[in-house]
């Protein structure tokens, strides 16, 4: 099983950047997905998650209009578009797949670095 983000990077404050995550070694059309952060010194936060079929999304208050979350689970790949970046979302983004079948299940990416400068 892998999770494997890319699109991190270095940008300034009102600009944007495109994470994705490329999964493999699981049935990714079977799992919800979802992206988390954790910044320094703070607890790893769910930023953005949408189901197995894209029906349902949700975001953080803190992301809600900026970031969108979208998945092609002909390509095994969930994204996400971050626009107006400020500051406060520099952070380390982690990729999840999650399942309940007869328990829960999921699995996280090793996570991409975002700074967003002032």
């Amino acid at each position: 099983v892998q999770l494997v983000e890319s699109g991190g990077g270095l940008v300034h404050a009102g600009g944007s950047l495109r994470l994705s995550c490329a999964a493999s070694g699981f049935t990714f059309s079977r799992f919800a997905m979802s992206w988390y952060r954790q910044a320094p010194g703070k607890e790893r936060e769910q930023v953005a998650g949408i189901t197995s079929a894209g029906g349902s999304i949700h975001y953080a208050d803190s992301v809600k209009g900026r970031f969108t979350i979208s998945r092609d689970n002909a390509k095994n790949t969930v994204y996400l578009q971050m626009n107006s970046l400020k500051p406060e979302d520099t952070a380390v983004y982690y990729c999840n797949a999650a399942v309940f079948l007869s328990g829960f299940l999921d699995y996280w990416g090793q996570g991409t670095q975002v700074t967003v400068s002032s």
